[in-house]
């Protein structure tokens, strides 16, 4: 029976949010909860890029001690066999591809530099680059897929697959989308394809969770497991893409929704990284976020009041307790209180540790502490909970986000 996967693109897509931004630490640490929550797959980020090497460098490190669990980690290269190139010798064993194909990208975005035949040839090279690099699994991604008409889209899954792709992602990119219309498509594509296509929703008409749903329907229908891409607290370009804890609830909960996971979720992880995410990208949770937010359970007309009280079944859809404690940070106490980081001394550090409960291996206490220093100069906030204790548990491998600390 074909599945619903969740491939989290935070690390890509939300990191390149305009007027916000997340540093190095921050996207490892998005990693870290994303392994927490079970979901299949994370993209990391851009591993072509000179300033990322350091930073893919530690998660594969991080990856192999064991600090990721099962979670896969994937590389966003443009579908151009020189990015793959370029990438190759850091060892990602996942990659996803992007390149446009709607005519209209074509027309007004490459501007006579590429046509359809040639978007082909280089998104071909690319995954034939990936796979000779080693490459586990390869998706494709067509950006504005919303806007490529049929045809095209099924020429262009045809070519990936011939060369080596297992996914083609249909990037809804200007979120102009609407769910019965993607379903159809997806189910049409998938079908055609034999293959999975996965879901890129963005939320300019507020329908990226609805669209992602209704796209991942259209994969079941086809006989196809479903991928969907999603962002922590639907953060993304412009308004959004489709909110992570939102897409897992709704096929949680949705009525009428018959599908199965495939992921092993465990949502008891789920404030803690929307609280934690608010937090490092400096963007508040709206009182109304779905699962996270302040109002999210909360009651108090007379009617809704009454019924909560009598039952909570009665006007929430689901426990909340199933999403685990709000955060309860060292760093967020009243009072007297030492913390530890940029400025701070070993006395400090040693406190703080110790009432965390986080043990720091012997021969590791030096590298620990700087890095509690490098790391807390890196995101100009106070460390968390969850971060101090990441850098306590591998700080060797956490090292190689600044490079020469080792040496």
């Amino acid at each position: 029976m074909p599945k619903v996967h969740f491939l989290d693109v935070t690390n890509r897509d939300g990191v390149q949010t305009a007027r916000t931004g997340l540093s190095k630490f921050g996207k490892t640490m998005v990693n870290f909860y994303l392994a927490r929550l079970g979901v299949a797959q994370s993209e990391i980020g851009f591993p072509f890029l000179f300033h990322e090497v350091p930073y893919v460098r530690a998660q594969l490190a991080l990856a192999e001690a064991g600090a990721f669990g099962e979670l896969r980690l994937s590389g966003w290269c443009r579908g151009v066999p020189q990015d793959v190139e370029r990438a190759a010798p850091l060892g990602l064993k996942h990659y996803n591809l992007s390149i446009s194909t709607s005519d209209y990208m074509i027309q007004n975005k490459f501007r006579g530099r590429l046509d359809r035949e040639a978007i082909i040839r280089e998104m071909t090279a690319a995954v034939r680059a990936a796979k000779a690099a080693g490459a586990l699994t390869i998706g494709v991604n067509a950006e504005d897929g919303s806007r490529t008409d049929d045809a095209f889209l099924l020429e262009f899954a045809l070519a990936a697959k011939e060369a080596g792709a297992d996914r083609v992602r249909y990037c809804d990119t200007i979120g102009g989308d609407t769910p019965d219309r993607i379903r159809e498509r997806f189910a049409k594509l998938a079908s055609a394809a034999a293959m999975p296509v996965e879901t890129h929703c963005h939320n300019d008409l507020g329908l990226a969770v609805a669209n992602s749903v209704s796209g991942a329907l259209g994969d079941l229908d086809a006989g196809q497991d479903a991928w969907i891409n999603t962002c922590v607290n639907g953060i993304g370009e412009r308004s959004g893409n489709a909110d992570l804890l939102s897409t897992i609830l709704a096929f949680r909960h949705g009525f009428g929704l018959e599908a199965e996971i495939g992921d092993a979720l465990d949502l008891s992880w789920a404030r803690r990284f929307a609280l934690w995410a608010a937090y490092a990208f400096g963007q508040p949770l709206p009182y109304n976020q779905v699962g996270a937010g302040r109002n999210a359970f909360a009651h108090e007309s007379g009617i809704h009041a009454d019924g909560a009280l009598k039952d909570h079944g009665n006007y929430e859809l689901y426990d909340e307790a199933t999403l685990g404690p709000f955060p309860q940070d060292w760093h967020a106490r009243s009072g007297r209180v030492v913390l530890t980081g940029e400025y701070g001394g070993k006395a400090g550090f040693r406190h703080v540790m110790d009432g965390l409960g986080a043990e720091v291996a012997a021969g590791d206490e030096e590298p620990a502490f700087r890095l509690v220093q490098l790391c807390n100069a890196m995101t100009g906030k106070p460390l968390t909970d969850d971060e101090l204790r990441l850098i306590a548990a591998y700080p060797r491998e956490l090292s190689l986000l600044f490079p020469g600390l080792t040496e």
